[in-house]
């Protein structure tokens, strides 16, 4: 599938003193990764030069959502998305698809048809099936990893079902929990090959609790035995400063989703702090400036001590570019670039990190199949 291994890792001409966060993490057989603006690539040249240079997976940020490859019902708008895989394709770097199912960043047409009932609950079904189906064949043999369901349990703060899905989500207030299975059918179907993820944040013990985890696991567990193909989870990896980080519990959380006989991933690390302003994004706290290095290296250490977490992905390039300071207010700092696209504290140690851990051997990520 993709590019060959050789191909996909030769950054910097082969040079073995080659210091880049992917080329650290190839010596362990992991792919470091961002989520990309597709609409910067050649257009913004310091941003592009440190995608292609330091990441050998990219996520699309938006370019992939239902909203921006469908705003006009049955009129696609590949652009975007298929110049992120063209730019992958000739820097050697392999592709996370963002994401099929997710109650968020749906296009008007459909959350107004189904609002007003226009869009009965059989034809949304038919409705998703087509858009699953459509996208993952529009880019077959192109993808590594979907994100094919996104975000449907719910958090310590909203409405559970027995189950632990949220009971108010879009997609399981209309269409039921058995439409989980489904989605992944109707991709696996489309492109056998690509590794099919549930993706989520709070599912590894972030807020303290393991009940979300629990929830996550003994589901995807239950999916494994009716033999959907479901072929991995995805942890997010938003972290906050203030809130501190159980990296123990993440780890075995982990490893417990890893021992169902799946990989895992760390799809959208960030590691947010109070800031001065969201203009330049200055820790207002001194210890903040150690914390947030200190809890990414935690993150990506969990990562690196479970064989089976095949890559690790940063939200976004630098802070200038980050979605945090419009949903967090007065946080921010929360990536390995700063506002004016320099390398901060944690992408050295980060890469002292990948340098520690270089020739330890993870499985499965080098060959882009699963």
């Amino acid at each position: 599938m993709l590019v060959p291994a050789a191909v996909a890792f030769a950054n910097g001409n082969g040079n073995s003193a080659d210091t880049s966060l992917r080329a650290l993490a190839a010596k362990q057989g992991l792919r470091f990764g961002t989520a990309v603006d597709a609409s910067q690539l050649g257009t913004n040249k310091a941003y592009t030069d440190i995608v292609a240079d330091q990441f050998s997976v990219v996520t699309a940020e938006n370019a992939m959502k239902w909203e921006s490859v469908e705003p006009t019902q049955g009129v696609y708008n590949w652009k975007d998305a298929d110049a992120l895989v063209k730019f992958a394709e000739q820097h050697g770097q392999v592709v996370r698809g963002h994401t099929l199912m997710w109650h968020n960043q749906l296009p008007s047409w459909l959350t107004t048809g189904v609002g007003n009932g226009t869009i009965s609950n059989a034809q949304l079904r038919d409705i998703l099936h087509k858009h699953v189906t459509d996208e993952v064949t529009h880019f077959k043999g192109k993808i590594w990893q979907w994100d094919v369901i996104n975000e449907v349990f719910a958090n310590s703060w909203e409405t559970p079902q027995a189950d632990g899905l949220n009971a108010n989500d879009f997609w399981v207030q209309h269409l039921g929990s058995g439409i989980i299975g489904d989605v992944f059918r109707w991709a696996h179907k489309a492109d056998p090959k690509a590794v099919l993820m549930y993706n989520d944040y709070n599912i590894t013990g972030e807020d303290g609790t393991n009940v979300k985890f629990q929830a996550v696991y003994n589901f995807v567990k239950d999916l494994r035995k009716q033999g959907v193909p479901i072929d991995g989870i995805g942890e997010q990896g938003h972290l906050d400063t203030q809130y501190g980080f159980d990296a123990q519990r993440y780890q075995a959380d982990l490893q417990a989703y890893a021992d169902l006989g799946l990989k895992v991933a760390i799809t959208e690390a960030d590691v947010r702090t109070f800031v001065n302003n969201s203009t330049e994004q200055v820790p207002t706290s001194s210890l903040a400036q150690f914390a947030q290095p200190f809890e990414f290296s935690e993150l990506l250490k969990g990562c690196e001590l479970v064989s089976q977490c095949i890559s690790f992905t940063a939200w976004g390039v630098h802070d200038g570019d980050s979605w945090i300071p419009g949903t967090f207010q007065g946080e921010g700092y929360g990536l390995l670039y700063d506002v004016n696209m320099q390398p901060k504290t944690v992408y050295s140690t980060l890469q002292q990190d990948l340098e520690l851990a270089a020739g330890t051997a993870h499985h499965g990520a080098l060959g882009g199949d699963k």
